[in-house]
């Protein structure tokens, strides 16, 4: 799943692509480098991150989905509010990835009536304050039987199983240790029957772990991102899409003894 921020104030790359010739041309990058979803967000939910209005998100968000109307690769929304959702799948997007898990208002009923996949992620607390102080006894439990119910409640409100994606929210109300703990204990979310997202690209335990700052982090989010694939995730949340893939092609002709045909 390729990044693709279109706001001023993203972490890693606020500003860069809030232009829509350059989302646009972004995007396409980002597929000629093997992207299979591209996800567009128009809210900031980096930590410390204030809410903005529907209306300043459509007007970020809704001339990049018509402009990339056709792309090979289906897109996902990063959002939260109803009208936004709504608005996001007219124009063709066809995955929701919603930080809030469809809790705000109505989010949930436009989402039951459509045919979209959706991505259900665990916070704790939410971007303005989510970082302040997070605690947990037992934070891969603990996320694990939250998105357990969370998911159950989508599911009872008719939204199929096989239209859900789980994402245990790496850096989302989390210290470096719980995202390293949950990293860690990824699999045990396996348990649970839906595919598994990671989003860990360039994010701040990166950065605590390697003393590197934001643009100096590829290496870090490629090892993150094999650790989640090894320990369970179907799909990666990346900036950096063409060295995320080569990594994983890698790994994968090792494990899955690449030449062996050769030798029959």
């Amino acid at each position: 799943m390729g990044i693709l921020n279109v706001t001023p104030d993203s972490f890693s790359d606020g500003g860069r692509f809030a232009a829509v010739e350059a989302a646009v041309a972004h995007a396409r990058r980002l597929i000629d480098e093997g992207a299979d979803i591209l996800d567009v967000g128009g809210e900031s939910t980096r930590p410390g991150a204030a809410p903005v209005s529907p209306e300043v998100e459509l007007g970020r968000v809704l001339p990049v989905l018509e402009a990339l109307r056709g792309v090979s690769a289906p897109i996902s929304v990063d959002t939260s509010r109803p009208e936004v959702i709504a608005a996001a799948l007219r124009a063709g997007a066809s995955i929701i990835n919603d930080v809030r898990s469809l809790s705000l208002p109505g989010a949930l009923d436009v989402v039951r009536d459509a045919d979209c996949g959706v991505v259900l992620m665990h916070m704790q607390g939410d971007p303005a304050t989510m970082q302040t102080r997070p605690g947990y006894q037992d934070v891969v439990r603990e996320v694990t039987g939250w998105l357990a119910q969370r998911r159950d409640a989508v599911r009872a409100a008719g939204v199929a199983g096989d239209r859900i994606v789980l994402d245990p929210g790496f850096g989302f109300g989390k210290s470096h240790r719980h995202n390293c703990a949950l990293l860690a204990g990824m699999a045990a979310l396996q348990d649970l029957g839906h595919p598994l997202l990671a989003g860990l690209s360039r994010k701040s335990t990166l950065g605590a772990i390697t003393g590197r700052p934001v643009d100096e982090r590829l290496a870090a989010s490629i090892a993150a991102a094999l650790i989640a694939v090894q320990n369970g995730a179907r799909i990666v949340r990346v900036h950096d899409v063409a060295a995320t893939r080569d990594a994983l092609a890698v790994w994968k002709a090792v494990s899955c003894g690449f030449g062996e045909e050769e030798k029959t």
